[in-house]
């Protein structure tokens, strides 16, 4: 199970967990984690081409961080500053320490839409209403690049706490979040915008409320909750399920239906329609019949229960 926390409860988590630990270490833990996450997703390092887009709050920090040691790996790293004057100095300064470059947003088409790797450290989960021109062009060049595009924390132009996208925003690949999910990371339309999510440890859990705030099932999640037969168990006591689709020239949807429920562990599947012999020939232990409901007085209807 996918939990998550509001922005809110998030940020004051990461004040409590800094006043304990040095300086900048929480930043150095998301960027170690980042940079790991990168070199996975490109499978070599030395040697490739990496574009940073860059905002001015810790997001562009976490990128900057990461693209250092990206760098000092071989990899060829550009940072494009959207706000030079705000830039995260620290980060900077690691970066250009470890050979990296920077550019203006004037100047970023070349280097993003030849990278092998684009970080989008543009936005951070304080983002809200869209983003500005020079940011939305930064996004639109990265879904034009032909590497992939790697979201540090949340995509930037969605919103965190809504999921909502208002205007241009990044798609990204991968999507690398830090100390627990967000809200935008599980609610559509942001959660597409998102990727693959792929969540960093950085020591926040002990700080968050025992009960989150958003709880998302995942596959092993559903399957824990599925009844598992016994010895004793027979169709009937599992579930039947009722099956009225599809039609005799179109019978696809009801042999796609009777293959799911068969398929979601339904005891019998009961099928009634015009599409019988579709459904028999291709699944014979359905139970099935081609006569419809029974017409009931005006403004009733009858659901069809074949025996």
């Amino acid at each position: 199970m996918r939990t998550a926390y509001s922005v809110e409860t998030v940020r004051a988590a990461e004040r409590r967990l800094m006043a304990r630990l040095p300086e900048g270490a929480l930043m150095q833990r998301a960027a170690a984690g980042l940079a790991v996450a990168c070199a996975q997703l490109t499978g070599r390092v030395y040697g490739s081409r990496v574009a940073l887009l860059v905002g001015s709050g810790d997001n562009g920090g976490d990128a900057l961080y990461a693209g250092a040691r990206l760098a000092r790996r071989g990899a060829a790293v550009t940072a494009v500053l959207l706000a030079p004057d705000r830039t995260h100095a620290r980060g900077l300064a690691a970066l250009l320490r470890a050979g990296g470059r920077t550019v203006s947003p004037d100047a970023a088409e070349e280097p993003v839409l030849r990278a092998d790797l684009v970080v989008d450290g543009i936005v951070g989960i304080g983002g809200r209403g869209g983003l500005r021109p020079d940011a939305a062009r930064l996004a639109t060049l990265a879904g034009d690049s032909r590497g992939v595009v790697v979201a540090v924390d949340l995509p930037s132009g969605v919103e965190a706490d809504t999921g909502e996208v208002r205007g241009a925003a990044v798609w990204a690949d991968l999507t690398v979040t830090f100390g627990t999910h967000k809200p935008g990371l599980l609610i559509d339309p942001a959660r597409e915008y998102a990727g693959s999510v792929r969540f960093v440890d950085i020591g926040l859990g002990a700080e968050l409320p025992v009960e989150p705030e958003l709880e998302a099932l995942q596959h092993a999640d559903v399957a824990a909750l599925l009844p598992v037969p016994d010895a004793e168990s027979d169709k009937y006591r599992r579930g039947v399920v009722g099956i009225a689709a599809g039609s005799g020239r179109y019978p696809g949807a009801a042999v796609l239906a009777v293959a799911g429920a068969l398929r979601g562990g339904a005891g019998a599947v009961r099928y009634v329609g015009p599409a019988a012999d579709a459904v028999i020939a291709r699944f014979p232990e359905a139970l099935v019949s081609d006569r419809g409901p029974t017409p009931g007085p005006p403004g009733t209807a009858r659901s069809p229960r074949p025996r």
